[in-house]
């Protein structure tokens, strides 16, 4: 927004003022929306995932001219760090990650009551206006997933309510995302129910991380930015010292080839391998052969979410048998139904890389297991709904945001 403002003609800024970041807390209260005048953004907006940023006031960009500070000093109105129309409000699944787009953004999270009754109804009030109010509720349906979701479409109701202008429901991990399709006969379509929820409660735009499968959008008659986590885990891996003549990226089923596919190129165009797998019942997965080569390699192994992480383990199980040298395990969601601690705790693994969509509690910490922050990812992403900006840009291209 301060980037496309101060390329306008009329911009009464120096051009060396244009180098400041367009994300700086102080300078997006500073300067409120009303005042600005909308142009397209030129250039990338850079930041490292997991480490909420804001420039330093010394900076050299930041010494206008006499002429730009008179001019701010005569035009724009006294500072008001409420002044602003976007409130992001936290629901109780996931507080943590909440309180971390709020610090990126350079906002405080919106006071909202949240309670439930001696009979497990669910209370919900909002405790300040949002009238006018461009909203985005941080809610993952994860486990308890029917909890949550109700809290969720109460939140989205309330809001509704209050005349807030739009309502964006923030779904870092979007529960029921599995029952996508009809495998067998007189199955429900789950997805496409909770899909009509959300809408039919009154919210105006989803915000979902890494859904299980691309059709799930195609459920919602509301638009859908649908951002991917795995720039923040490929972040990580970058830093890692691996020769990339050593990896090999592995998809632990037939279904996640795209998704490993994509990562793989992300790698260097690192080799992919595929475990063959047949799936006898729900939670219960049978691994029968491997297509490709880890022999003496690195092995990353690539999904969406491990759930009780029996695919995930019996693929390196039979990664260690065709003889590679290390296995690591990547994902987003880190559901962690048990068994799923004691099995990736159990060795097969280097390290276990997942990242905070889903909250994990201390006591399913593991000396294996990294967690990385999507914070900055979904903040930037939120920024630019809010500015009616396109998502489509470095640094989350191709894998970052439809």
């Amino acid at each position: 927004m301060m980037a496309s403002l101060l390329q306008c003609p009329t911009s009464p800024f120096p051009p060396s003022f244009s180098s400041i970041n367009r994300r700086s807390p102080v300078l997006r209260f500073h300067f409120p929306f009303r005042h600005a005048v909308r142009c397209n953004l030129v250039d990338p907006i850079k930041f490292d995932n997991g480490k909420p940023y804001a420039p330093l006031l010394n900076t050299p960009a930041l010494h206008l001219s006499s002429t730009a500070t008179s001019h701010l000093e005569k035009t724009l109105p006294p500072f008001n760090k409420y002044d602003t129309r976007l409130r992001i409000f936290s629901g109780t699944a996931n507080p943590a990650l909440s309180h971390e787009i709020a610090c990126y953004m350079g906002l405080e999270l919106g006071k909202i009551k949240i309670k439930r009754f001696a009979d497990g109804e669910i209370y919900v009030q909002l405790q300040e206006s949002v009238r006018g109010c461009d909203v985005f509720l941080v809610q993952p349906t994860c486990p308890p997933a029917n909890e949550n979701l109700m809290e969720l479409l109460i939140m989205i109701d309330a809001c509704r309510r209050a005349s807030a202008k739009t309502i964006t429901a923030v779904i870092p991990y979007f529960g029921y995302a599995r029952a996508d399709r009809k495998t067998q006969g007189r199955e429900s379509i789950a997805a496409k129910l909770v899909a009509n929820l959300i809408t039919e409660a009154g919210a105006n735009r989803v915000l979902a991380c890494d859904l299980h499968s691309g059709q799930s959008i195609g459920y919602f008659d509301i638009p859908v930015d649908h951002v991917y986590g795995q720039p923040v885990i490929l972040d990580y891996l970058a830093s890692k010292t691996i020769c990339s003549d050593e990896l090999v990226v592995v998809s632990p089923d037939v279904g996640g080839v795209a998704r490993a596919r994509a990562f793989a190129k992300k790698l260097s165009d690192a080799p992919l391998a595929i475990v063959d797998k047949r799936r006898h019942g729900h939670n219960v997965a049978e691994v029968m052969n491997l297509i490709g080569d880890v022999k003496g390699k690195v092995a990353v192994m690539v999904d969406d979410m491990i759930d009780t992480a029996g695919t995930i383990t019996k693929g390196a199980a039979l990664l260690h048998q065709e003889g590679a040298r290390e296995v690591y395990a990547c994902s987003t969601h880190a559901v962690f139904s048990p068994p799923a601690i004691e099995r990736l705790s159990s060795g097969l693994f280097q390290e276990v890389i997942i990242t905070n969509t889903i909250p994990v509690s201390e006591q399913n910490y593991f000396p294996q297991l990294t967690v990385l922050s999507v914070a900055n990812l979904l903040g930037e992403t939120i920024w630019r709904v809010h500015d009616d900006c396109s998502g489509g840009i470095e640094p989350y291209s191709s894998l970052g945001i439809d």
